[in-house]
């Protein structure tokens, strides 16, 4: 019972401990090693697939593009004056908020540049263009924040950074909020931007222990990294672009496109209310000034500007829509559960099923990630607990397949000096048959005795007697695996043997009568043998009975052994003792329940009607006399 005790301990102790710590190895390789690679594909997957965001409309972009350039016919940069010239037009169109994603870090005309600052002033909510540098010299870091020049700062200074991070892959998923340099903070561009539309006066807290950022009435998730993920409202181009030279083309400009056909694009645009009550984001999305960046949401031929990047967080504040990270305590807490439970099943249920559950969970898992992303804005490890399962599914499918082969090595070894070689692989196909335990199953049961036996052994040495016990049971065993018998047991002189169980043979109360003749037969040949050598000769008596009887595993739980019980045994017993009051020429009696299954291949000799003790009505024997035919399909 202790043994029993240590082993249960054993398993619970694997059952509980592997799971967490594939967990644990999951953790390294998914969160932080090259499976973090694996985990942002699924991520994209899941974020291309959301069409739960409504159309942005309150962010429109002027676009440096390839149309501007040509319209323009000039290089870049562009002149500075035009820069004017589009505030002073956007501020007569009524943009609400004008945010250039251009630098203006290196001075050019001061007068022109200090005429930008004035109508930005003059518009009252315009934002500039900084940047962060790093450079690394001699194994020194050095970090450089390049502002707009002081000609438009000494009128305009707000100004908000630029830079964009990207994941390992070179993909942008994650917007910056703010750059801590020397202990003081700097915003990124949409940071703000929210600051001057929540009206500068709105507290600004930090909070790092719960990874919040908070402006206002407005609580932004942040990661340990200072940034928080994008919610992308679509491919690039989702927003509304507008070409640079359209913005600026109005009645006091001629583009060198319109020298001799003045078009007045602006007019249209003021007219149509493009820009009225919009925040207005300036920026580059021509390929050739290189801000253009990879994300989840890029087509095949093309990327997202990083000016589109900026609308995209500016919109997703504005409505709300932050994605949040799913608290990794609770997760892994409740993943630890889930798994350890699901392992523990799969060491108790059939592989087809299991497999079939991994697969139905896995399923559930990805759906029910997509409806956290796309309803609830929230993003979970993806990869961690599908891997965990197939791992889980392989290692208890190993222990299975370890414990299966464990037992039919137990089976080969119990049972093939009991049984024929035939049957004995029939066995390990369904070792099901063996279980712990009994059940009732019809079989036929053959005994058989030397008679006299104990006399024998008065009159003959220890040696003698093992000699002759030698070869008798070893013929008789051979007869009986050979009618695909089972060796049920050795009770000193006397042989049990079981037909139809452990595995089932259609006709096993002919092949148990098929049996008797022959071990007859056998011992007939072994008087020969006996004769020639001097030796004295034994007779035994045969008894075959059919019936159900209760058959497995029987015993105590310290020792047990397979075998079979119950009256059909017992009568079988009874029968093969009545051989001392008849006399028959092959020395075999069978019931009348074995010769209901044999009739019609056997001849027999009705005997007599007797009462068994244990039983009060009288059964009929019969004395087997030979088998007339055996059936096609035998």
């Amino acid at each position: 019972m202790t043994g029993i005790f240590k082993k249960d301990i054993k398993t619970t102790v694997f059952l509980l401990c592997l799971p967490l710590f594939f967990l644990l190895i999951s953790y390294f390789f998914f969160e932080i090693g090259y499976g973090k690679h694996l985990e942002y594909n699924v991520y994209d997957i899941l974020i291309k697939k959301n069409n739960q965001q409504p159309k942005p409309n309150d962010v429109v972009i002027i676009a440096i593009d390839d149309e501007s350039f040509q319209t323009l016919d000039i290089q870049w940069p562009f002149p500075r004056a035009y820069y004017t010239k589009l505030i002073e037009n956007l501020t007569l169109a009524g943009a609400k908020q004008i945010i250039f994603d251009i630098e203006f870090s290196e001075s050019t005309d001061s007068l022109i540049d200090e005429r930008i600052g004035i109508a930005a002033k003059k518009h009252g909510n315009v934002i500039f263009a900084g940047k962060i540098y790093q450079t690394n010299e001699n194994n020194y870091s050095r970090t450089t924040i390049l502002p707009p020049v002081k000609s438009i700062t000494k009128n305009c200074n707000v100004w908000g950074i630029v830079n964009m991070t990207s994941d390992e892959d070179g993909f942008v998923r994650r917007y910056p909020l703010f750059h801590k340099i020397q202990d003081k903070n700097f915003y990124s561009l949409g940071v703000t931007s929210l600051i001057h539309l929540l009206k500068p006066n709105q507290n600004i807290d930090i909070n790092n222990s719960k990874n919040t950022f908070t402006l206002g009435k407005m609580i932004i998730p942040f990661l340990g990294n200072r940034e928080t993920y994008l919610n992308y409202f679509g491919k690039p181009k989702t927003f509304k672009h507008i070409s640079f030279s359209s913005a600026i083309d109005d009645s006091s400009i001629v583009l060198p496109m319109e020298e001799f056909f003045p078009i007045n694009d602006f007019y249209f645009l003021k007219e149509s209310k493009v820009f009225k009550d919009k925040i207005v984001l300036i920026g580059a999305t021509v390929d050739e000034l290189k801000d253009n960046f990879h994300t989840p949401l890029n087509t095949k031929s093309a990327l997202m500007s990083g000016v589109e990047i900026h609308a995209n967080f500016i919109q997703m504040a504005i409505n709300q829509s932050f994605i949040y990270l799913f608290p990794r305590l609770l997760f892994y807490a409740l993943f630890s559960i889930i798994l350890i439970f699901f392992f523990y099943l799969f060491f108790h249920l059939k592989p087809h099923i299991s497999i079939i559950l991994v697969i139905t969970l896995i399923a559930i898992h990805f759906v029910s990630s997509y409806f956290l992303l796309t309803h609830l804005h929230y993003v979970i490890p993806y990869l961690i607990f599908p891997s965990n399962l197939l791992l889980l599914y392989i290692v208890s499918l190993i222990n299975q397949y370890l414990k299966e082969n464990k037992e039919k090595k137990y089976i080969r070894k119990t049972f093939q000096h009991y049984m024929a070689p035939t049957l004995v692989k029939e066995l390990l196909k369904s070792p099901n048959n063996l279980k712990y335990g009994g059940s009732l199953q019809e079989l036929t049961v053959l005994f058989s005795d030397i008679r006299s036996f104990t006399t024998y052994t008065e009159s003959h040495d220890v040696q003698d007697t093992v000699g002759m016990l030698r070869d008798y049971l070893t013929e008789m065993v051979n007869v009986i695996i050979d009618n695909q018998g089972t060796l049920d047991k050795f009770v000193g002189d006397e042989i049990m043997s079981l037909f139809n169980t452990p595995v089932h043979t259609k006709y096993h109360a002919l092949n148990a009568c098929k049996c008797a003749i022959e071990m007859m037969d056998k011992l007939w040949l072994l008087h020969e043998k006996w004769r020639s050598m001097g030796r004295e000769i034994i007779d035994i008596g045969i008894g075959v009975n059919t019936g159900f009887a209760v058959v497995g595993n029987l015993g105590s739980e310290q020792i047990f052994d397979y075998t079979a019980i119950g009256d059909t045994i017992n009568l079988g017993a009874r029968l093969e003792a009545l051989n001392k009051n008849y006399t028959t020429k092959r020395h075999t009696i069978i019931s009348e329940f074995t010769l209901e299954h044999v009739k019609d291949y056997v001849v027999v000799n009705y005997l007599d009607d007797v009462i068994v003790k244990g039983k009060t009505k009288p059964i009929k024997i019969y004395e087997l006399i030979e088998i007339t035919h055996l059936p096609e399909d035998f």
